[in-house]
């Protein structure tokens, strides 16, 4: 094969990739806002909002990592044409999502004391306590979020979850507005309003993305009666078997990066600030390359589904070549 081979599939695979870069990006900017309109409240705050993110992060990407399961056995049962098939992972992988969500918000929930036990600054502990209470309940619409997502991006409609994150960001600068300053006739919250918003925010994401599935004529059938399914074990064992794999290394990459806001804690409130800055700018261009992962397991499940090993891996190293230029 020539170089030729390659590349002329650069185009379909930026086309299925840009808009889940633009959809991850909005999972990032979420934080980016909050760190924006929080850091002129002061030092503290902003320290406050990295710290109860520190414990946000970790549950995120176990459960972001577990969901990604989704992706090539949905594209890989659609170029099939195997309907039941995608509909049945769909369902399962669903139901992996909603145990995860409700299981991973009670543990940061009930993790919250630790803060008190980290040698973190007292006055951002105090502050990032409450924070922490009403993010951590963001976790189960943003975790049940993936399962769609990841359905739709299976689907080869990676347009869909893009813009329900842009909608949520939308939300999430206004409801900031409101609640962090106290604007049109609201309590001033400060850093508890910047955690409500991103609440809010994440349930409009997820309410937003069911209904353009249900107002596709296409993804509707995958949806209509979807919990008169029969449970299997085995299609749970299925997802158990790729999604854990996933979302260890998820975890093992996010820990890494996390303990460093501990580390600067330790040093004080403005180092621990900096470092939330900066972290979040990097995390950006980290989302690239997740989005082109998402455009490679697409690709890689639809030539699975269709038997066609060659192209397979032919399309895999194409999204490697553009991973590299990247």
């Amino acid at each position: 094969m020539n170089l030729t081979d390659y590349t002329k599939e650069f185009s379909y695979n930026l086309k299925l990739s840009y808009p889940v870069i633009i959809g991850m990006l909005g999972h990032t900017l979420v934080q980016f806002i909050d760190n924006v309109m929080v850091g002129q409240l002061g030092t503290a705050e902003l320290a406050a909002i990295s710290l109860g993110n520190s414990f946000i992060f970790i549950a995120m990407s176990v459960g972001i990592g577990f969901s990604t399961a989704i992706t090539p056995l949905i594209a890989e049962g659609d170029a099939a044409k195997r309907p039941e098939e995608v509909k049945s992972i769909f369902y399962h992988g669903l139901l992996w999502c909603l145990v995860l969500g409700l299981a991973l918000f009670l543990l940061v929930y009930l993790s919250r004391n630790l803060m008190f036990s980290m040698g973190q600054p007292e006055e951002v502990v105090e502050l990032a306590f409450p924070y922490l209470k009403w993010v951590a309940a963001s976790l189960f619409p943003l975790i049940v979020f993936q399962a769609f997502k990841q359905f739709t991006d299976g689907m080869s409609l990676t347009r869909y979850s893009m813009y329900a994150t842009v909608l949520a960001n939308m939300v999430n600068v206004i409801v900031n507005y409101v609640l962090i300053f106290g604007k049109w006739g609201f309590p001033e919250w400060g850093v508890t309003g910047a955690a409500i918003g991103t609440l809010i925010s994440r349930l409009v994401m997820l309410f937003a993305l069911i209904v353009l599935i249900r107002y596709d004529k296409h993804l509707l059938y995958y949806i209509k009666g979807i919990w008169q399914m029969a449970y299997s074990k085995i299609q749970m064992r299925k997802l158990f078997r790729l999604g854990f794999p996933s979302s260890l290394q998820m975890l093992f990459e996010v820990a890494f990066f996390t303990s460093a806001i501990w580390v600067c804690g330790l040093l004080g409130k403005n180092e621990q600030a900096a470092n939330q800055i900066a972290l979040n700018i990097s995390s950006m261009t980290f989302m690239v390359a997740m989005g082109l992962s998402v455009a490679a397991m697409v690709r890689v499940g639809n030539q699975k589904g269709l038997g066609a090993f060659v192209d397979l891996r032919r399309i895999a190293k194409s999204v490697f070549f553009i991973d590299a230029v990247y």
